[in-house]
């Protein structure tokens, strides 16, 4: 019984469906916005809550079917709903500009915020039991005497991870002065409003993920560094490395 329980709580992990969160959150919005919100087909309205409600509902269903909290979820739908409200309400487009640049830049001072209240969130992120074998770094990091310089690369590994956060916010509020021009609640604002969202994928999300590697591959070489130990020594690479990794964390 005891061996099958890590197997169990895998198997509960909720699945990652990037191709799926990019289709539904990203291609299909934007795609009712530029091509169906004329006023011979859904009209401006109609097209930009057929739009965002998919992203909308999506977000509900994941948060709904992983049943644990979610901020990033929570707040990209909070996110949605402010960009239905600037369109439906006809608000001036500036504000969007603004609330795009806003949502990274909370999520970027939040990092540092609880980096500065002993949660680092890059370790929860990359140095983890999930990810790597922290038992066995740990015990090479105590017996080099190099803890303390680790944990000083970590802390500047999440200033690094705040800083892609505020990459996002600049390149967004970029990219809403510069595409979104029209007027909150036209067909014109809907059909920039989905150019805009297909341009932040390639111009945002990509730069923001190699960010991330390029964070994992200071992490790495800090290890490297400090353990002598190679990657495959870090990595957990099957079950039984994470099943190993999970007692340790439970411990």
């Amino acid at each position: 019984m005891t061996q099958q329980e890590p197997i169990q709580q895998t198997q509960e992990e909720p699945k990652q469906r990037p191709f799926v969160d990019l289709i539904v959150s990203i291609i299909i919005p934007s795609i009712i916005l530029m091509k169906l919100s004329g006023e011979d087909k859904l009209g401006p309205a109609g097209g930009l809550i057929v739009a965002l409600a998919f992203p909308i509902f999506w977000g509900l269903y994941e948060l709904i079917s992983n049943r644990k909290r979610n901020y990033i979820a929570l707040l990209g739908i909070v996110s949605v709903l402010l960009t239905g409200g600037i369109g439906l309400l006809k608000i001036d487009a500036q504000w969007l500009a603004v609330k795009e640049a806003a949502i990274p830049l909370i999520l970027g001072i939040g990092v540092l915020v609880a980096n500065k209240m002993g949660f680092p969130i890059v370790r929860k992120l990359l140095f983890n039991p999930k990810l790597m074998n922290v038992e066995r770094v740990e015990s090479a990091l105590a017996k080099n005497n190099n803890k303390p310089e680790f944990e000083m690369k970590l802390d500047r590994a999440n200033l690094f991870f705040a800083g892609t956060f505020l990459f996002s916010a600049i390149m967004n509020y970029v990219l809403a002065k510069v595409i979104v021009t029209s007027e909150s609640g036209s067909a014109a604002f809907n059909e920039e409003l989905g150019k805009m969202t297909l341009l932040s994928y390639p111009m945002i999300a990509i730069p923001s993920t190699i960010m991330m590697l390029a964070i994992f591959y200071f992490i790495w070489r800090t290890v490297n560094r400090l353990t002598g130990l190679k990657l495959e020594e870090v990595l957990v690479t099957d079950a039984k490395d994470e099943e190993k990794s999970d007692q340790v964390s439970d411990k």
